[in-house]
């Protein structure tokens, strides 16, 4: 079977999760027998910047229904709105016809929800910054109706979680969204070796980009509140955080943890690449992801992979993936002293936690591999029983 996966971020160019699914999903349906080729951005594909990939797409993707003849063309969020009116305008002429997939990480809808004050017990932990407003009032609307084209043009829709698939069925208008959950383990990405300035081993660690839905915020205040016990007295052993993540609240968050005293136990890595966050993991105590919406993190299955446990917002996908009290814990968001009180088991008991880590590990092997993905994919796009898809 001929496969052509458009996308417009895909790494080592990119730092995306979705594209890295991309790739990962290529990689198992390679070694399931298929032909695919990825159509992006460079050499052979898009022009111009990455904004405007779902207008510089359209002459590589002609190109390459014409050379490839694909038996599937499968999109990938909003980005491929446009792209799949044109299959769906030229394959009447196409011989193979190719049936047109759409795979959706998050609704926009939901996410446009999540630019949104954080607060616990009505205090406000932060806001939103201006970057994240104007997203909200120009870019996301755009999205949310490329997004919502690519579901209701598509033959199969498929989304990374069950949940996921509710939020698209919900917001796009769509009926029989099927779930490809994420995977890790197809791509080639070694360790970077040790640099001086490398924290010490035994860190919290966050990966991600530094915007209000990763309730980053919170986990300061769950740090604030896990170093100083009852009475004031350091917490034990004392807890440290490694940022690894760029972004719109970068700022806000270095501020924040200078007001709270955590100038010692706080550091911001910047931007870090793949290899280097598989080095963080390596050496971190556990990996926080106190989001408030996402869809199926992918740094999740990464530190699964390490065995690394895992400490999460019971939000989204993520449920799905860790399961509480067997490979990670589970904690309710905007929540700091639930937070706290989870991260605190981790530092109180480390072979506890290497253990839970160690299940982890063993299942993403059962369950998030690209052989998973691949088979999950055959039976929902190229089988005939697998869904109608769209509107």
């Amino acid at each position: 079977m001929r496969v052509l996966l458009i996308a417009n971020t895909l790494p080592p160019r990119d730092l995306s999760g979705a594209g890295e699914q991309v790739m990962q999903l290529a990689a198992g349906l390679r070694q399931a027998g298929c032909e695919v080729e990825v159509l992006g951005r460079g050499a052979g594909g898009a022009r111009g910047p990455k904004v405007l990939f779902p207008l510089t797409v359209l002459p590589p993707l002609w190109r390459a229904l014409k050379r490839f003849r694909p038996q599937v063309v499968q999109v990938h969020e909003s980005d491929g709105g446009l792209a799949a009116l044109l299959v769906v305008l030229l394959r009447r002429w196409l011989r193979p016809r190719p049936l047109l997939a759409a795979l959706l990480q998050v609704s926009y809808r939901e996410e446009m929800r999540s630019v949104r004050p954080l607060r616990y017990r009505g205090r406000v932990l932060g806001r939103p910054g201006w970057t994240e407003r104007r997203f909200l009032l120009f870019k996301a609307p755009v999205q949310l109706a490329l997004g919502a084209l690519s579901a209701r043009l598509a033959d199969r829709v498929l989304a990374c979680s069950a949940q996921t698939a509710r939020e698209v069925e919900r917001d796009y208008g769509v009926r029989g969204v099927g779930v490809l959950p994420n995977v890790t383990g197809g791509l080639p990405i070694a360790a970077a070796p040790p640099q001086a300035g490398d924290p010490p081993p035994g860190y919290l660690l966050f990966v991600g980009r530094l915007r209000i839905r990763k309730g980053v915020e919170v986990l300061l205040e769950a740090l604030a509140e896990l170093r100083s016990a009852a009475g004031g007295a350091p917490a034990t052993p004392p807890a440290r955080l490694v940022i690894a993540g760029s972004g719109e609240q970068q700022a806000a968050l270095a501020a924040r943890a200078a007001q709270l005293g955590l100038d010692d136990a706080v550091r911001f890595l910047g931007r870090c690449d793949a290899g280097r966050v598989r080095r963080l993991l390596a050496a971190a105590r556990a990996l926080v992801v106190p989001s408030i919406y996402e869809g199926m993190p992918l740094v999740i299955l990464e530190a699964m992979a390490e065995g690394v446990p895992v400490v999460a917002s019971a939000v989204s996908g993520i449920p799905e993936v860790v399961i509480d009290g067997d490979c990670g814990w589970l904690v309710p968001p905007e929540d700091p002293p639930a937070l706290a009180a989870a991260l605190r088991q981790v530092l109180a008991d480390p072979e506890a936690a290497r253990r839970r880590g160690e299940r982890g590990r063993r299942r993403l092997a059962e369950h998030f591999t690209p052989a998973h993905a691949a088979a999950r994919w055959l039976e929902l796009v190229a089988s005939p029983a697998g869904g109608e898809g769209g509107g």
